[in-house]
């Protein structure tokens, strides 16, 4: 893939070129010189798809770092300044939504070319006042929709056909390709979903405690989940929270609190550990880590099935 070819500054150019090097870009003298930058995993890996070669794709978020977290270095500031396309989830990252606004670049927003799914306000039912208040500022940030819509295979093909027309906008001439990179992919997932919907369709229990609300998108399938922690991942369980659970995990006969990955898994191993259960990851796909660095969205996905049917006694 070649760097961008647009006459820039040294210090933006050399900025954008760290950026790119850090996110798997290469010196190969091809492709035609556009770039787009994704703000984290799921969002990147489906436009370098949909782009092809032709395309340099730079992911903000890199491999074990939390994207709820980050913030925007100089380089990727550059990046977005030059890209010709950023492919953002609006209110996943403020700091991310703040810079494309800034740099006034063309954005094709997922939340925009999916349908995403209400936040669910039922597993806050009973809630005292103020427990209510303490989960709603901690779900403030994501609105009224949950953002993990890349969960869903269906989802994210619907999103490759959303890059493809948008990739089709900047560069009408290869259209046609990124549409056919879109249904070739969208053939991918939907495999992916059959794989699902075979592989949890008989079950022993649906009951699935994760360690934050990320999986909803899952549900479809069958399992039901029920989150330690609300939407952010990095929020705090209630004493309240912590008792039901004990209590559903002890009724349901649940026998695997799921942690992930980028996160400290020390509210599910405490969960399991009070109750004598097993654990095992569940990943939400918002980042790579170090450990899954060298895999992609569908062989995580398809590591996720292999974990679900292990803890729900699936056949």
């Amino acid at each position: 893939m070649s760097p961008v070819t647009r006459p820039i500054a040294l210090a933006t150019a050399l900025a954008s070129a760290a950026l790119l090097a850090g996110c798997g870009g290469s010196d190969d003298a091809t492709g035609n010189g556009r770039s787009a930058v994704a703000a984290f995993y799921p969002l990147a890996w489906v436009t370098d798809r949909v782009a092809g070669d032709d395309w340099e794709v730079a992911n903000l978020t890199q491999p074990g770092q939390e994207p709820h977290d980050l913030e925007l270095t100089i380089a990727q500031t550059a990046a977005l300044e030059e890209a010709d396309l950023v492919v953002l989830t609006h209110g996943f990252q403020p700091a991310v939504d703040a810079g494309a606004e800034t740099a006034e670049t063309r954005v094709l927003d997922a939340a925009d070319a999916v349908e995403l799914l209400p936040a669910d306000a039922s597993e806050h039912e009973g809630e005292t006042e103020e427990e209510h208040a303490e989960h709603a500022e901690e779900e403030h940030d994501h609105g009224d929709s949950d953002p993990h819509f890349w969960l869903d295979p269906l989802l994210v093909a619907d999103f490759a056909d959303a890059v493809a027309a948008e990739l089709g906008d900047v560069d009408p001439d290869a259209a046609q390709a990124y549409a056919d990179n879109a249904t070739e992919l969208r053939t991918e997932l939907e495999a992916l979903d059959q794989e699902y919907t075979d592989g949890l369709a008989a079950c022993e229990r649906d009951t699935t405690v994760v360690s934050h609300q990320a999986f909803a998108y899952l549900e479809r399938y069958g399992p039901h989940f029920e989150p330690i922690a609300s939407l952010s991942p990095d929020s705090e369980a209630t004493a309240a929270d912590l008792a039901r659970l004990q209590e559903l995990i002890t009724q349901d006969g649940v026998t695997t609190v799921f942690s992930e990955r980028l996160v400290s898994p020390k509210m599910a191993e405490t969960l399991a550990d009070d109750l004598d259960v097993e654990t095992a990851v569940l990943d939400p796909i918002e980042g790579l880590s170090d450990d899954t660095a060298d895999e992609d969205y569908l062989s995580l996905m398809r590591e996720n099935l292999t974990a679900l049917q292990q803890a729900n006694g699936c056949s």
